[in-house]
């Protein structure tokens, strides 16, 4: 009697120093990081300059999962969303394939700093883009002023940084030389998005196989240069920088 009283008390004395070793607190820490980050709050690593001065290269930053998730929402005009796309059209996402021993080992090493802890780059290739046009919206450039217009409405970009040169009647779109700000007019196509960069010089963008030319088209039909983003693709809105320190805010 005394042999089994001891054993079972045992067990839960075994079970209390398991849980309560610091490997057990590591893990379950790591577990709770990984599904908030699946499915509430993603940290993600800006990889590259295109979203200059709004996001700079290196800044991790805060993405909602559930901006887009409930109801009717999607994403709007003005909104800075992360996308994942595995497509090589896209540069700036960061995407190793793994073909060797070595590879693997990166591969995995990405994707518990990246993936789950999300303090490096990911093993998707995941890119920050400010939505320009929605479904069903007609977008082009430029307007009298230089400016990208929506449904025929110049818009008001503050956050554009080091935009393409434009001179009206000296380098615009009706120039002999036209300059390379222009682009469209391109429908948007229904679960699409085109999507730009802040740092509109040196953005690998929606329209950067269109700049330069007017598509043929009136009604935006036919714009095959055009690198669309679908809705399906897109991770979530990224709202706040929370690192380095001295760029903590929101994102606008």
């Amino acid at each position: 009697m005394t042999v089994q009283t001891s054993r079972a008390e045992a067990k839960p004395e075994a079970r209390r120093r398991v849980f309560s070793h610091p490997l057990a607190h590591l893990l379950a820490a790591l577990i709770l990081i990984g599904l908030v980050q699946a499915f509430v709050v993603k940290l993600v690593l800006v990889p590259s300059g295109s979203m200059e001065q709004t996001l700079e290269t290196g800044d991790r930053v805060l993405v909602d999962r559930l901006a887009y998730a409930f109801g009717d929402a999607r994403p709007s005009n003005g909104d800075v969303v992360v996308f994942s796309t595995r497509e090589e059209l896209w540069p700036g996402g960061n995407h190793p394939e793994p073909a060797s021993a070595a590879g693997w080992f990166k591969h995995g090493v990405r994707w518990v700093l990246g993936d789950l802890i999300g303090i490096g780059p990911t093993t998707d290739r995941l890119i920050v883009k400010r939505v320009i046009g929605t479904p069903g919206q007609m977008v082009e450039c430029c307007g009298e002023h230089g400016r990208v217009m929506v449904d025929g409405r110049e818009i008001p970009e503050p956050y554009v940084f080091e935009d393409l040169p434009f001179r009206p009647e000296e380098l615009d779109c009706d120039t002999a030389q036209v300059s390379l700000r222009c682009f469209g007019p391109v429908a948007v196509p229904e679960g699409m998005l085109l999507v730009l960069g802040d740092h509109r010089s040196r953005s690998e963008d929606g329209v950067a196989e269109c700049r330069g030319s007017a598509s043929p088209q009136a009604d935006g039909s036919g714009a095959d240069c055009v690198r669309w983003v679908s809705e399906e693709d897109v991770i979530g809105e990224a709202f706040a920088v929370v690192w380095p320190l001295g760029r903590i805010g929101n994102v606008e």
